[in-house]
């Protein structure tokens, strides 16, 4: 009998993963119902695990489970979700074991009473406090960063939710969106650099309220885009209406600009911008950038299918889709022992012969991280036929770690700060390598003045790193109240 490997596709992917989503429902008698529909539309940024909070009659009820929103909701599930309000949560981890006991949203009840929360995002700060805390007495039942803050509430004075939390969220440093319930309220926090969007939005027909991590979540829920919630900004929805609070010292905004490469879904506008265009503006750019003599422009799907049509657009060349991507890859893949075939790349890519057959071929893909999946796909093209393959980069080269809500490798993993271009493309096989500029990138995402976290590009931290790089900065641990 031939041997058999578990192959895990998700873990095996060589991009940069998605952080996590969060969803919230105010004023709505169907509100765990709509809070899945919510997940569902971003499951894009979190397929580990999946969580939903409703509040009824002064009781938080949970629902949490790991695997894809469809795999842990059912109508039973949902039936135990009862109330007009309810919290959501998808994660990838970026912080903490992939386990059920990490699953979000956290819950507690506390001598103010219920409080769940949902964090997308990480704390740089959150091994600090939480060693502090520990020696206080705490004592953390997951090993998630997100705790950290719910221990910090649970120690705030204040006359309501909102006060204590922003009173816990002073302590911390880092990246944060959040999304909060209590027997009463929904809150929504958006750190003071704004790593990560948060945007609130009206339901149509009840006229309740929705927190989410983008407005594709909206579009399925049947609620209207209202506005963005601003960085620094903390939230309130009550029965009694919606108060905005600025609790924290105003920041310069610094949202990722990797959502727009990557990580948002198409569909979505963060922050004013409609993703699906500054993506296919990065394709313009990337055509003024490296023009080719070719014969077809072809994308990674589906991250590089955008700037794919940017490029073809603005080039003047055909747009084919030489490989087609299975969708329905599940976390778990028997692979045979025999690894010579890329087995971990044709899973989820097929590339079509009649296509790149004696083709030379402009290949775009979203970035290049350890370059060990760009380089199969090289080989996948070339062996359907093509005759040159030239890799244009929708990112520039990618030279430092995430700390701030993203799963990236070690910065010695990574390929373009080890080695040079021209090193990187002779790594991957291609003919050709370009990746689009940083000043191209900010112009295609609407300029600098929009404010903007490039660390992963540019190794200009706004926030101090674990590896000492950011700003110069003493954390002073204030005493934990």
């Amino acid at each position: 009998m031939q041997n058999e490997a578990l192959f895990n596709p998700l873990l095996d992917d060589d991009h940069f993963h998605d952080e996590c989503g969060v969803i919230g429902v105010f004023g709505h008698p169907e509100a765990a119902n709509l809070a899945y529909l919510g997940l569902y539309a971003l499951q894009h940024r979190g397929q580990e695990s999946a969580g939903i909070v409703s509040a009824q009659d002064g009781k938080l009820y949970a629902q949490r489970g790991m695997g894809r929103v469809a795999e842990v909701f059912g109508p039973g599930e949902i039936a135990k979700l009862p109330g007009q309000q309810a919290i959501g949560h998808v994660r990838y981890s970026t912080a903490g074991d992939s386990v059920l006991r990490n699953t979000q949203p956290v819950f507690i009840n506390y001598r103010h009473g219920a409080f769940a929360i949902g964090h997308n995002g990480n704390l740089v700060n959150a091994d600090l406090l939480r060693t502090q805390l520990e020696r206080e007495g705490a004592i953390f039942h997951t090993d998630m960063d997100t705790e950290v803050i719910v221990h910090l509430l649970a120690r705030m004075p204040g006359n309501d939710a909102g006060s204590r939390l922003a009173a816990a969220l002073q302590q911390v440093s880092g990246a944060y969106s959040l999304v909060c319930l209590t027997e009463t309220r929904l809150i929504g926090v958006r750190d003071p650099l704004g790593f990560r969007p948060l945007v609130l939005g009206r339901l149509i027909e009840s006229g309740g309220f929705v927190l989410a991590s983008e407005t594709c979540a909206l579009d399925l829920m049947g609620a209207e885009f209202v506005r963005d919630i601003e960085p620094g900004e903390l939230i309130v929805i009550s029965p009694e209406g919606i108060e905005s609070r600025r609790p924290f010292t105003p920041e310069a905004r610094r949202m990722c600009i990797f959502e727009y490469i990557y990580f948002a879904r198409p569909d979505s506008v963060l922050d004013g911008i409609h993703v699906y265009s500054a993506r296919k503006r990065i394709g313009h750019a990337l055509a003024r950038l490296h023009p080719r003599d070719a014969d077809v422009v072809v994308p990674v799907p589906d991250s590089g299918v955008a700037a794919a049509l940017g490029y073809a657009e603005q080039s003047g060349l055909p747009f084919e889709l030489g490989l087609i991507r299975n969708h329905y890859v599940g976390r778990t893949f028997i692979q045979p022992a025999q690894r010579g075939r890329d087995f971990g790349v044709k899973v989820k890519l097929n590339a079509q012969p009649h296509i790149l057959r004696g083709k030379r071929v402009i290949l775009v893909d979203d970035s290049i991280v350890r370059g060990t999946t760009s380089a199969k796909i090289v080989n996948l093209v070339r062996a359907a036929g093509a005759r040159e393959v030239h890799f244009v980069v929708s990112a520039p080269p990618t030279i430092g770690p995430c700390y701030y809500g993203i799963d990236t490798p070690d910065r010695s993993q990574l390929i373009a700060a080890q080695h040079s271009i021209e090193e990187v493309r002779k790594m991957i096989g291609a003919d050709t390598l370009g990746y689009i500029s940083l000043d191209a990138l900010y112009e295609a995402v609407g300029g600098r003045q929009q404010g903007y976290c490039d660390a992963c590009f540019s190794d200009d931290y706004p926030l101090p790193t674990p590896e000492g790089k950011g700003p110069r900065q003493l954390y002073l641990m204030q005493e934990v109240r």
